[in-house]
C-alpha cells in the first residue's frame, strides 16, 4: 500500500486494515487509542514550563530512578486512554512493577497486550531537550480470563506492532505492522497526524554513533575498542564517525534511522548497575529493533539479534547496538572478538 503525502494516521490504518479482509477492525480500534494518548501527552509537554507538570515526583520506579511529574501523567495519560478500547487483556509499563490490568467496568479480555514506555528520556524534560514514548503490541497466548505475565514474554519479532513519538521541535509518530516504517507529523491546526515519512529506510552504513562515553571506563575492552575504531580514520570514508548523543533513546534512533549510524548501550561494571545493560528489552530495544529491522537495519545485544532473544521477566534489560545494518555487523564482530 502506498499512501500519498498528507495521508491522515487514520487513514493510513484504515488502509492497512483492507489489506486483511479478515479484519474486524480491532486492531484499527487499538491504534485510535495510541494515537489519542499521544496527542494527549503531545499537549501536555508543549505547555510543560507553563503549569506545574516539571520536575520530581518525589518517588522512584522499580530501576530506583527517580520518577518524574510529567513520567507519572504520561504514563496515566496512556493507560486512561487505553482502557476504554477494548482491544486489550492487560498493559505493561516502564513505570510500574506489576501488570496493569483492565478494570472490571471496561472490556478486559482484548486479544492485544500493549508494553510501553510512556516517557522516554524524562531526566531531559527540565532541559526543553527532545523527548519520547515508545509502545509494543503483541497478540494474547492465554484464551482465558485475564492476561499473564505469559503474554508479555515474548521475542519481539513476534510484536504485531511496534512504535514511538518523538515530542520535539514538532511531534512525529512512527511506527510498522511488519509492512515497512512510516512517519506521521502532527499537525496542530487540524489535530491529525499527517504522513510526513513514508516507507522509512535507515542508510546500509552510517558516520554517526551515539554513546553515553562517561561510561566508557567502566565498559567491556571490546566495547572500547569499538568507540575507538569510530575514532580513527575510517578506510572507506577518510575520516571518523561523529559523536552524536542526546541523552534520549527514541530522539538518538529517530536521528540516526533518517541520516545512518549506530546507537549503543553496553553492558557496564559499575556496581549500581545491572550488567547485562540498562536499556529494557519488552519497552524499549524489542520495538525499536522491529522498526530498525522493517527500514533495512538491525538491532544486536552483541551477540544475538534482539528480535530473537526470549524475555525471562517483564523488566528484563539487555545491552543495545541498533541501526545501520553494516554498523550493526561491525558492533557484533568487534564484541564477538572477529574483528
Amino acid at each position: 500500500m502506498i499512501s500519498p503525502l498528507g495521508t491522515t494516521l487514520t487513514q493510513h490504518i484504515v488502509g492497512e486494515q483492507r489489506l486483511h479482509p479478515e479484519a474486524k477492525g480491532d486492531f484499527t480500534n487499538l491504534m485510535q487509542g495510541i494515537v489519542t494518548a499521544a496527542k494527549i501527552i503531545s499537549k501536555t509537554v508543549r505547555r510543560a514550563g507553563l503549569v506545574d507538570i516539571m520536575g520530581m515526583a518525589g518517588s522512584q520506579n522499580i530501576y530506583g530512578e527517580d520518577v518524574q511529574k510529567l513520567d507519572l501523567y504520561s504514563d496515566k495519560a496512556i493507560v486512561n486512554v487505553m482502557n476504554y478500547t477494548g482491544q486489550l487483556g492487560a498493559m505493561a509499563s516502564e513505570e510500574n512493577d506489576d501488570l496493569i490490568h483492565i478494570p472490571d467496568e471496561y472490556p478486559h479480555i482484548g486479544k492485544y497486550v500493549l508494553a510501553f514506555d510512556p516517557l522516554d528520556g524524562s531526566s531531559n524534560i527540565c532541559a526543553n531537550a527532545t523527548i519520547g514514548t515508545i509502545f509494543s503490541v503483541h497478540k494474547r497466548i492465554t484464551t482465558e480470563g485475564r492476561a499473564t505475565e505469559e503474554d508479555f514474554l515474548q521475542i519481539g519479532r513476534k510484536q504485531v506492532c511496534a512504535g514511538y513519538v518523538v515530542y520535539g521541535s514538532s511531534t512525529l509518530l512512527v511506527y510498522t505492522t511488519g509492512h515497512g516504517v512510516h512517519g506521521f507529523t502532527l499537525d496542530p491546526s487540524v489535530g491529525e497526524f499527517l504522513l510526513s515519512h513514508p516507507n522509512m529506510r535507515i542508510p546500509t552504513r552510517g558516520t554517526v554513533y551515539s554513546a553515553n562515553e562517561g561510561n566508557f571506563e567502566y565498559w567491556d575492552k571490546k566495547d572500547q575498542e569499538l568507540v575507538r575504531y569510530f575514532k580513527t580514520l575510517d578506510k572507506e570514508t577518510g575520516r571518523p564517525y561523529s559523536l552524536r548523543y542526546i541523552g534520549t533513546l527514541v530522539a538518538d534512533f529517530h536521528r540516526n534511522l533518517l541520516t545512518g549510524g549506530l546507537f549503543m548501550y553496553p553492558a557496564d561494571n559499575k556496581k549500581s548497575s545491572n550488567t547485562r545493560g540498562k536499556l529494557r528489552l519488552l519497552f524499549e530495544a524489542a520495538p525499536l529493533a522491529m522498526i530498525a529491522e522493517q527500514a533495512g537495519g538491525g538491532a544486536t545485544d552483541g551477540r544475538e539479534n534482539i528480535l530473537d532473544i526470549t524475555p525471562e521477566q517483564i523488566h528484563q534489560k539487555v545491552p543495545l547496538y541498533i541501526g545501520s545494518k553494516e554498523d550493526v555487523d561491525l558492533a557484533t564482530r568487534f564484541i564477538s572478538g572477529q574483528n
